[in-house]
């Protein structure tokens, strides 16, 4: 599986485990068709759930004129997989991680999404 839909994957459940009450591995065989679970997959669901707390902080540090509380639930889950990246993925060098996020957010959000992760994002490197 290539990384940009394992990232895609990786979205939707992610996103569906803040919208639900499921579980990571049921989330992920929500959103794959094969059995077998990409290793990059897996590691980013099961990372940003791991470090969620971390992270949230991380992102509410740099958030200008919003709580992160007040986030919409794409715009969140876009900047916690990016976040995640940032801080724990070294193979993922940081501008992959914010343009990755920014695309996530134009396919998953409204119209002005993407530039919103993009802003916060750059403030955060």
């Amino acid at each position: 599986m290539k990384r940009r839909t394992a990232r895609e994957k990786a979205f939707q459940a992610l996103f569906q485990m803040n919208t639900n009450e499921i579980d990571i591995d049921e989330a992920i065989q929500h959103v794959v068709e094969d059995p077998t679970v990409d290793s990059f997959l897996d590691d980013l669901v099961h990372g940003v759930t791991e470090h969620r707390s971390e992270l949230d902080e991380w992102i509410a540090a740099h958030l200008e004129n919003w709580t992160f509380d007040r986030l919409p639930k794409v715009e969140k889950t876009a900047l916690r997989i990016a976040a995640y990246e940032m801080k724990h993925n070294e193979e993922v060098p940081n501008q992959v991680a914010i343009n990755e996020a920014v695309e996530l957010a134009k396919i998953f959000g409204e119209e002005d999404s993407g530039k919103f992760v993009n802003g916060v994002l750059s403030k955060m490197l």
